[in-house]
């Protein structure tokens, strides 16, 4: 299924084909972070907890059913697949070990010596307790990249705390800058933190694979969500960096104006004027004339300094046509960056995003064909894209077992002992 504007495979291998990735994390910051390795060609191995596997597999509702299914591997939840889960784990393999049995320990050790990389998102302090921290793995292969995330980092006075996305957006200011102006605090929609810390993660280990192949040495990438969140703030920091007080505004943006959601006659439309010829051609394009003379408006930091009164001016002429015929003569006719607020679905089923190849399916060994959603980086030499659906809870064990050189009687003795679950 790899991916290209053309329909045409662009090269004959991916970027990262060859590299093994061993990731025992759970949730979304490890899981995103080994995706985006995934999609540029590593062999991800999703090490899981028996019986009850990744967390993000019970996440939901919805969940897709899958009743009747009697083939390898089995359904982490009760009622069906999560879509939730499949989004954050195409293209892997999944291995029910149990960590807390010495054979099943020593199983993963032996998965570690052919592996390159280790992502684990426990606690600080909990992977060397399960044996399978930094100096226990570096033992068994000195060329491994380790990849810890936590909430907090391995430092510092909250390092011992547990958290989630939810914590991470208020703590790191995120909440506090988003929202409607004199509204709460509001959560970003989706698990923003999470994400953030995902790609910092999967760019570390990137980092750390390059600078192996001129040193031979492998590395420990240390990283905590809130660590990750806070170079995002950019523009609310560059406010505080100047003795002000970032605030909730809406969709208006601290530092430029026009930049912001405005309602049309028959819904929304996004305006991002960013510098002054965009300015003076938006007024133009809607026969505005009167704003490039008012006082008010002259420059961007007038403009920020008049966002309100803006807001107001601009409203009065949006409304007047519909959302498709504002960018049919701003975006399509007049080149503007103008553009509608779409639904979920209207975002992920429109005609550029058809395209660009984005969306597309794999065939789910339980749940039949489902969506998947293609990243975004295209090369010219290389290929990139997801070959095959998320794993099924623990349907890789046995093969990846084999393929270590376990006998059957070696199975069957990590079965009785709980290493493994029964079939």
């Amino acid at each position: 299924m790899s991916k290209s504007t053309d329909d045409t495979t662009s090269g004959e291998s991916g970027i990262l084909d060859g590299v093994r990735v061993l990731d025992l994390s759970t949730f979304v910051t490890g899981g995103f972070a080994s995706l985006m390795l995934a999609n540029q060609g590593a062999e991800v191995i999703k090490v899981e907890r028996p019986e009850a596997g990744d967390d993000n597999r019970h996440s939901g509702p919805p969940f897709v059913d899958v009743d009747g299914y009697d083939g390898p591997g089995k359904t982490a939840a009760d009622r069906g697949e999560s879509p939730y889960f499949w989004t954050v784990n195409y293209d892997k393999k999944s291995v029910e070990l149990n960590l807390k049995t010495d054979e099943g320990l020593e199983v993963l050790y032996d998965l570690v010596t052919e592996a390159d990389v280790f992502v684990e998102n426990y606690r600080p302090g909990t992977a060397e307790r399960l044996g399978v921290g930094y100096d226990d793995l570096r033992e068994r292969n000195d060329r491994l990249v380790y990849c810890s995330i936590s909430a907090f980092g391995d430092s510092g006075p909250w390092s011992d705390r547990p958290g989630y996305d939810l914590l991470v957006q208020g703590m790191s200011g995120i909440m506090d800058v988003t929202g409607p102006e004199g509204g709460d605090p509001v959560k970003v929609g989706l698990p923003q933190t999470d994400l953030i810390t995902g790609m910092w993660a999967a760019f570390g280990i990137m980092g750390a694979l390059y600078r192996r192949e001129s040193t031979g040495e492998g590395e420990r990438v240390e990283l905590g969500m809130l660590d990750a969140a806070l170079p995002w703030l950019t523009k609310q920091a560059g406010k505080t960096f100047a003795g002000e007080k970032p605030e909730r505004m809406g969709t208006k943006d601290p530092v430029l104006a026009p930049y912001q959601v405005y309602p049309t006659a028959d819904g929304h439309l996004s305006v991002a004027s960013a510098n002054q010829k965009l300015w003076t051609e938006l007024c133009e394009a809607i026969d505005r004339p009167d704003l490039l003379d008012d006082s008010r408006f002259a420059s961007n930091a007038d403009r920020v300094e008049n966002m309100d009164e803006l807001e107001v001016e601009l409203s009065e002429t949006f409304r007047q046509r519909p959302t498709d015929e504002w960018v049919e003569l701003l975006a399509d006719e007049r080149g503007l960056p103008v553009g509608p607020v779409y639904n979920v679905d209207e975002a992920l089923h429109n005609e550029q995003v058809e395209a660009r190849n984005v969306l597309s399916t794999a065939d789910h060994p339980a749940a039949g064909e489902i969506p998947v959603v293609e990243h975004p980086l295209n090369f010219e030499n290389a290929e990139s894209g997801f070959e095959e659906a998320p794993p099924l809870l623990g349907e890789d064990t046995e093969p990846l077992l084999r393929e270590l050189g376990y006998t059957d009687e070696d199975i069957e003795t990590l079965r009785s002992v709980g290493a493994i679950p029964d079939e």
